[in-house]
């Protein structure tokens, strides 16, 4: 189970701020956010060396997409497309409601049930598929929510129960200045009983590897500070986004 919490405020500079935790196991082999990817130069973002997708990513109209678990569904299945290619599908369009609407298209059958967060400084939109069907959107209100494997803010889900009240408390970050601390903090947790932990310790191979900060600006490049490790033990350094220019 993965972590996504994104902040909307459409007044402010920086309307669209993203972090994330990713759970994953440990013996998986990925690279940290870069360029990988020659027939989408466009395209910055974490790759799962298994699969050659990503779970996190933005391109260089300022478009992150995020993709996560559905309860029950960790890891590939036989006959089935690796949900990393899921962001990079998305990340074909300059916005994120085109994306959303490229997703759905989709045969999601070819596909484990996923979550996918898609943002930009527009706003976000949650996508879902369960198993059968198309994709279905929901345009996510101003404001702060987070999303696990669960739908958005669901008091089903302990973590969010446990996290999303903290996150809406806590200060907000202050990207122009690189302030991010209460956030970082937060990201950074490990207590809690097993299954509520937004830092999950690692058990039995699996646990967070590594973290996210995303700030899209109303103007100007985007920011994405990457923690190459679990959030308390990795320090959060800005990714080069060379290739990106808003569009």
């Amino acid at each position: 189970m993965c972590t996504v919490v994104v902040r909307i405020a459409p007044s402010e500079d920086f309307p669209l701020i993203l972090a994330a935790n990713r759970d994953e196991r440990t013996d998986r082999p990925w690279d940290p956010p870069d360029a990988w990817w020659p027939e989408q130069k466009d395209v910055i973002g974490g790759r799962d060396r298994s699969a050659g997708g990503t779970w996190m990513a933005i391109n260089a109209a300022g478009v992150v997409a995020c993709v996560l678990n559905r309860p029950g569904s960790l890891g590939p299945a036989p006959g089935k497309q690796s949900r990393g290619l899921l962001p990079r599908i998305a990340l074909t369009k300059p916005k994120a409601a085109a994306a959303a609407e490229a997703i759905a298209l989709l045969d999601a059958g070819n596909f484990r049930p996923f979550n996918l967060v898609l943002a930009d400084a527009r706003g976000a939109l949650f996508q879902r598929w369960e198993g059968s069907g198309s994709a279905a959107s929901v345009d996510l209100a101003p404001g702060t929510h987070m999303v696990t494997a669960h739908d958005p803010d669901d008091p089903g889900s302990p973590r969010i129960v446990r996290y999303l009240p903290r996150f809406r408390a806590a200060p907000p970050p202050r990207p122009e200045i690189g302030d991010w601390e209460e956030w970082k903090k937060i990201l950074m947790d490990k207590s809690g009983p097993p299954g509520s932990e937004i830092n999950v310790p690692e058990r039995a191979g699996f646990g967070t590897i590594c973290s996210s900060l995303v700030a899209i600006p109303r103007a100007g490049p985007p920011i994405w500070l990457f923690a190459a490790g679990p959030p308390d033990r990795a320090a959060f350094l800005p990714v080069a986004l060379p290739a990106l220019s808003r569009r």
